[in-house]
């Protein structure tokens, strides 16, 4: 287990290095929010799982969080001390996985972390693979015939819908809602054009994004 801390209390950092690190994990910390916008944007994918503070010189952790979420799914738990109510919910719905007010025990912080991180390694949908595409779900990458390619978020979710359905024929309707959500009114000629553009940006493998006519679009692996 690899962790990203990000707190500017340099004694708790002192304290949770020294513990993680003596049960084997590896811990890096980062004292101010502009540092951590820097690692979060050159080295997110070398950690398993990230320790937030809020209250951070240069950039607070909301900010940081909500990078990490336009990048990745990793792990985020809020450590700090900040406990209204407000707060709490507000990094919820960021996207972290959970919210601990200090003082914390140590010991109960890193099973926690332990936990996390077994349940997201031992998860085998993660990857999602078909034909030449494959999928990260919790990096949000994807390989097209062995070459990273870059797709935007609804782009991502289109594919991610379509990989986790296999040969089924997925209507528009469908991907609006579940990739756009239930609150869109737009028209679902949004759908082909998205379609169209992660053809392209797939290249051989958008080939395999078959047009159901009538229907809607189906995912194979030729």
């Amino acid at each position: 287990m690899k962790v990203l801390l990000i707190e500017d209390d340099l004694q708790i950092c002192e304290v949770t290095q020294k513990y993680f690190t003596n049960k084997g994990a590896e811990i890096l910390a980062v004292n101010n929010g502009r540092e951590a916008l820097h690692v979060v944007e050159s080295r997110l994918d070398e950690f398993s799982l990230v320790l937030l503070d809020i209250m951070l010189p240069e950039a607070d952790g909301f900010t940081i969080c909500r990078a990490i979420r336009q990048k990745s799914s990793i792990p985020v738990i809020f450590i700090t001390a900040r406990g209204l109510e407000d707060d709490i919910l507000h990094g919820y719905d960021l996207g972290c996985d959970d919210y601990i007010v200090k003082p914390f025990l140590l010991s109960a912080l890193y099973a926690k972390c332990q936990a996390i991180v077994k349940r997201i390694d031992g998860n085998s949908e993660n990857i999602l693979k078909c034909g030449d595409i494959s999928l990260d779900t919790r990096k949000l990458v994807c390989f097209a015939e062995g070459n990273e390619v870059e797709l935007t978020p609804k782009e991502f979710g289109i594919l991610r819908y379509l990989m986790e359905h296999q040969g089924w024929v997925v209507d528009r309707e469908t991907l609006l809602n579940k990739v756009w959500g239930d609150d869109f009114f737009g028209i679902d000629r949004v759908v082909d054009n998205n379609i169209k553009r992660l053809r392209k940006t797939l290249g051989g493998a958008g080939k395999q994004i078959h047009t159901v006519i009538g229907r809607g679009y189906k995912l194979t692996d030729e």
